[in-house]
């Protein structure tokens, strides 16, 4: 796959991406882009869960060498922090971006230029980290971006509680999707988010968007062209249900999937909340951890590392 190769290339050669921004933008009237539908006016400045109006919120942007290794390559993973968040985790270990709004607002010719400079920076990627409450400011942007030159393929890099309905709509935009797989138990889920239906949630756009992309492809130079990259971060006391969440994955989605099971918890936030995460996970834990992704038949885990860099 060749840089002119990314998807929405095609898209845009086809007529078809202009169709995707009207029907994202559309949907914000009465927003109901993430599984939280708060159906509030974002186009009149009305602002639901994820506090975010009609421009995007960007706290931070860089070529990025704490991802995952076949996103990073030589030249790092061009990574875009989206300020505010549709799921809130209580321990979110970027506390002061997703829940107390440190960012900038941005309209669609700065998002642009954003992407543009990341790949002049020889980005491998363009990585969209908490994308799912600004598809449609994405989709605004990509098509300026694209005039200006961009190709690098982009990675959907999402919590996991995004809408099938959604997704369906970006088929064709993103040649990666990294969404993580956060927690098996509804309870765990609403206790940390407030979303006990998390766990079906994820596991409906897991599927989608594997049907899409498929499994991981890494070229000759070991970076990521395209498919789904699953993250699963380790949290104290097997809280995240690891090995159920391995065991769906290699069942109903893939024994190829790609998966980076993560080491670097640590307490941040509103953590503290919950007994359990009020602790860091053991080395045991982290053993355990691999050991339910390989029982489970699952064998391409990214390597450990720990980042301390996370959303």
């Amino acid at each position: 796959m060749t840089r002119a190769d990314a998807s929405y290339i095609r898209l845009i050669e086809q007529g078809k991406l202009a169709e995707k921004i009207r029907s994202a933008r559309s949907k914000l009237h009465a927003c109901t882009l993430c599984p939280r539908e708060c159906r509030v006016d974002r186009l009149a400045g009305q602002t639901g869960v994820c506090k975010t109006g009609t421009c995007a919120w960007v706290s931070s942007y860089s070529p990025h060498y704490g991802e995952e290794a076949p996103l990073v390559g030589i030249n790092g993973s061009g990574t875009i922090f989206f300020t505010h968040c549709n799921l809130l985790c209580i321990f979110c270990q970027n506390f002061d971006i997703s829940h107390e709004g440190i960012g900038q607002e941005v309209n669609a010719e700065q998002l642009a230029a954003i992407m543009v400079d990341l790949q002049r920076m020889g980005c491998h990627n363009i990585n969209f980290v908490t994308p799912s409450h600004v598809v449609s400011q994405i989709l605004e942007a990509l098509a300026i971006a694209a005039e200006n030159g961009l190709r690098v393929p982009l990675v959907y890099n999402s919590g996991g509680y995004d809408r099938v309905e959604t997704l369906q709509l970006l088929e064709g935009v993103f040649d990666i999707y990294m969404p993580d797989f956060k927690f098996w138990d509804p309870r765990v889920a609403e206790l940390t988010c407030n979303a006990p239906d998390y766990p079906e949630v994820a596991r409906n756009a897991l599927r989608e968007m594997h049907r899409q992309v498929g499994d991981l492809v890494i070229d000759v130079n070991g970076i990521a062209r395209r498919g789904l990259l699953v993250r699963h971060l380790v949290l104290p006391e097997g809280l995240a249900g690891t090995r159920e969440i391995m065991r769906f994955i290699a069942h109903d989605i893939s024994t190829d999937t790609y998966v980076n099971i993560m080491t670097q918890y640590r307490p941040c936030g509103r953590a503290a909340e919950v007994r359990e995460l009020a602790a860091y996970p053991t080395e045991n834990d982290f053993k355990k951890a691999r050991w339910a992704a390989m029982e489970a038949g699952i064998r391409r885990l990214d390597r450990p590392r720990r980042v301390f860099a996370l959303r």
